[in-house]
């Protein structure tokens, strides 16, 4: 698939009010990759979008508007515009199973209680596509979670999260150029030893609330 477009969808919610949110992760590190002035809006696939190459390889850079919980429908659009099967897009995500900085890669999955994957899932009739979990941390009490992760990280966390999305945006571009086999062994393997232990698997537990 080396000469492939790729689809890489980077998920959050629209509005100046959820910038910079945690559950805007996904969002930050596609701004990170081409800059956040390198989008144009399309009224078809509910999304901003960039028709871009990584190092020459061509990518399409997808950010849905339609608010987390309803992302499915932009990428299954885009999808089948540009006829792209499943295991040629990434989802950019952030996770609260995850420690805070930690960056998991992986292939295909569940949805791990994400509701944006999750929707995904449900209109692409499969789970088989990569993905880049960006770890947000969960420190929030019970009944908290949906306010935790609509809020805007702490001046502690922000010199870890920036570096979390600089290492994640390098995981894009090695799926792009390497593919997801390299992008796993090179950056699942450099974030153990920096962070956390991994969880035992995908099938994480957890339901991350958003705006619908």
């Amino acid at each position: 698939m080396s000469g492939t477009r790729r689809l890489i969808v980077g998920l959050g919610n629209p509005t100046p009010q959820y910038a910079a949110t945690r559950h805007n992760v996904g969002f930050e590190v596609l701004d990170r990759l081409i800059g956040k002035g390198s989008f144009r809006s399309d009224g078809r696939a509910q999304a901003l979008v960039a028709d871009r190459r990584l190092r020459g390889r061509p990518v399409v850079l997808a950010k849905p508007q339609a608010f987390m919980n309803r992302s499915g429908s932009a990428v299954r659009s885009l999808a089948q515009r540009y006829s792209l099967q499943s295991e040629a897009i990434m989802v950019v995500v952030d996770d609260l199973n995850l420690p805070l900085g930690m960056i998991r890669v992986r292939a295909q999955g569940s949805a791990g209680g994400h509701n944006g994957l999750q929707d995904i899932i449900d209109h692409l009739e499969t789970n088989a596509f990569a993905r880049v979990r960006v770890g947000i941390g969960g420190e929030f009490e019970r009944g908290q979670q949906s306010r935790y992760v609509l809020a805007s990280f702490t001046i502690a966390e922000l010199p870890v999260i920036e570096e979390a999305i600089g290492r994640a945006a390098e995981a894009v571009t090695a799926y792009v150029t390497d593919g997801i086999t390299t992008a796993m062994n090179r950056f699942n393997r450099r974030a153990a030893k920096t962070t956390q232990p991994d969880p035992p698997s995908d099938q994480q537990t957890g339901t991350q609330g958003a705006p619908s």
